[in-house]
C-alpha cells in the first residue's frame, strides 16, 4: 500500500506539479515573499489544488527538514477526470456520490468503505473543504479507498450541472426533505449528495439537485454519523434498484 507522503521545498513541489503528481494539499508559511513562491502560488492556483497558509510553528510539524515555507502531501491514491467517469450511456444502476464539506479523514473512509461495499461508480470531492486522502482514510475504509474512483472538482455545483447533463437525477439528503429515503423512486442512474452533520449541504447545492430527501428521525435525535446516514441510504438505493 503506498502511503501518504510529504514533499518539501518550493522547487521540489513545482516539479512534482509539473508531473502531475496527486497532490492532496499545500502548506504555505504566512507572509511569504519573492519571485519563486509567487510563481508556486500561480501553478497552484492554475491548478486548483488545495491549499492554505500557516504559521511556522504548522509547518515545523511535519519535519524540521529545510521545507523553504511549503509543505505539500502526496495523495496515495490517483484521482481520475469526471469527464472518465461518466460514461456515455449509464447503465441503470450506476450511483455516483458527492461529499460536500466531510472533513474528518476517518468519516471519509468509513464512507468509502461502504461505496466500495455497494459498488458506487465512484465518490466526488470538492478541492477545498474536504477531508484528505492519508494513511487515516486508507486504514478506515479498509482498502475500499482503491476499489472506488475518486474525483477532485474545484466546485461541486458544476458537478452537479455535468451529472444532469448525462441524465443523471441529483438526489441531495436534507433534513428539510419532504419525502424520506424509503419513499422515494431511486430507479436509474443515481447521484447522491451528502453534507456534514453540523452545516449540512450548501445552500447553492440543494438549489440546483433534482431532489431532496430524508432519513426518518426520532425528535430526540438531531441528525446520524454521516458515514452512517450515507450507509443507509445506499443500502436503500441497492435494495431498490436491485428488485427492479
Amino acid at each position: 500500500m503506498k502511503k501518504t507522503q510529504e514533499i518539501y521545498g518550493i522547487r521540489a513541489i513545482m516539479e512534482a506539479i509539473i508531473q502531475d503528481k496527486t497532490i492532496d494539499k499545500i502548506w504555505m508559511l504566512k507572509g511569504q515573499k519573492g519571485q519563486l513562491f509567487k510563481h508556486l502560488e500561480q501553478k497552484i492556483h492554475k491548478k486548483g489544488i488545495s491549499h492554505s497558509y500557516v504559521p511556522v510553528e504548522r509547518l515545523e510539524r511535519f519535519s524540521h527538514q529545510n521545507h523553504q515555507g511549503v509543505v505539500a502531501r502526496i495523495a496515495p491514491i490517483n484521482f481520475v477526470s469526471l469527464e472518465n467517469l461518466i460514461e456515455e450511456k449509464c447503465n441503470k444502476n450506476m450511483v455516483y456520490l458527492l461529499l460536500d464539506g466531510i472533513t474528518d479523514s476517518r468519516n471519509l473512509g468509513a464512507i468509502l468503505r461502504t461505496a466500495s461495499a455497494v459498488g458506487v461508480k465512484g465518490v466526488i470531492l470538492p478541492q477545498t473543504g474536504s477531508a484528505p486522502v492519508n494513511s487515516d482514510t486508507v486504514k478506515t475504509s479498509a482498502g475500499g479507498v482503491f476499489s472506488v474512483p475518486l474525483v477532485k472538482v474545484n466546485h461541486l455545483k458544476d458537478a452537479l450541472f455535468f451529472f444532469q447533463s448525462h441524465k443523471i437525477k441529483t438526489v441531495a439528503v436534507t433534513e428539510k426533505a419532504a419525502k424520506t429515503a424509503y419513499e422515494y423512486n431511486f430507479n436509474g442512474p443515481v447521484a447522491l449528495i451528502m453534507g456534514s452533520e453540523d452545516k449540512g449541504i450548501q445552500k447553492g447545492l440543494l438549489k440546483v439537485a433534482d431532489d431532496t430527501i430524508k432519513l426518518p428521525m426520532n425528535d430526540k435525535m438531531g441528525s446520524l454519523n454521516v458515514s452512517v446516514a450515507c450507509g443507509v441510504i445506499l443500502y436503500e438505493i441497492q435494495r431498490q434498484q436491485n428488485h427492479t
